[in-house]
């Protein structure tokens, strides 16, 4: 299907071009939205006639996304999730978490806005990109972390799974020395013992 753009569109195009594209993501997308037109004779010289008032509103419409959003470039907002010691999710972060969590008084974020392809599976630090209008666009950081201590540890630059990993490991050493010592120790012990006995049986032999 043949659609003309009353908007820019990632990898799509800008506006007043014309292009092809599947019928299902024009009819569920494109047309409901007001991002397109179908490329009809009668609508691409509506398109023509109105050309200019349609530049001009998508442009006041960037500006005021660009004002009322322009707290969220560069934010970072904490996600508490339940994981796994490896740090695996027991669930993920989809975009709807990603949109509730980034929405403020200013400005209401929308699932459509969040450019996520896969849900976030990991803790960690991650960049999201929002779509604040077509022509607007800014990065947040989505600080996932088991508790708020852990995420401001991580907002910090602390690995949390390596810090752990090396707690673990540590830990681990030090019980297999305390271990390895307390057997030394328990030998000596056998070794008085068996002396002490030997020693009995010598006087009792006399």
């Amino acid at each position: 299907m043949q659609v003309v753009l009353l908007e820019r569109v990632d990898k799509l195009g800008a506006i007043g071009d014309v292009v092809t594209v599947k019928p299902g993501y024009a009819r569920n997308f494109l047309l409901p939205q007001s991002k397109a037109l179908r490329a009809t004779k009668a609508n691409m010289e509506r398109f023509e006639r109105e050309r200019e008032v349609i530049e001009k509103l998508n442009a006041e419409r960037a500006e005021k996304a660009r004002e009322e959003g322009s707290h969220l470039d560069g934010a970072t907002f904490v996600l508490i999730r339940q994981a796994s010691e490896s740090g695996q999710l027991y669930g993920s972060v989809s975009t709807r978490d990603i949109a509730e969590a980034a929405t403020t008084p200013e400005f209401n974020v929308s699932r459509g806005m969040v450019d996520l392809n896969t849900a976030i599976k990991t803790l960690g630090l991650h960049e999201v990109r929002l779509v604040l209008h077509a022509d607007v666009d800014v990065i947040v950081t989505i600080n996932v972390a088991r508790t708020e201590d852990e995420a401001e540890r991580q907002a910090a630059g602390e690995d949390v799974i390596q810090a752990a990993a090396d707690e673990d490991r540590a830990l681990a050493e030090a019980q297999a020395v305390e271990l390895a010592e307390s057997g030394v120790e328990g030998d000596d012990d056998d070794y008085e013992i068996s002396s002490e006995a030997s020693e009995e049986t010598e006087e009792t032999e006399s």
